[in-house]
């Protein structure tokens, strides 16, 4: 998967950016408060897959990650 992948994919519930997480292997979507997983480099995007954020994980990170 390709960093031109990541500005493609929105959150399926806000419709807005992803923001990929290497050390848990998601796409976390801040407006939202949910991380979708990243299984074998596909982005599962259904709702019912997404974990909910805690608190302290919705904070933005230091710098944006590139998908490997």
């Amino acid at each position: 998967m390709e960093t031109r992948l990541l500005d493609l994919l929105v959150c399926p519930v806000t419709k807005g950016p992803l923001e990929y997480r290497r050390e848990t292997q998601e796409l976390v979507s801040r407006s939202a408060k949910l991380a979708y997983p990243v299984r074998d480099g596909i982005p599962i995007l259904l709702e019912s897959s997404a974990r909910a954020l805690r608190e302290e994980e919705s904070a933005p990170s230091k710098r944006p990650e590139s998908l490997p």
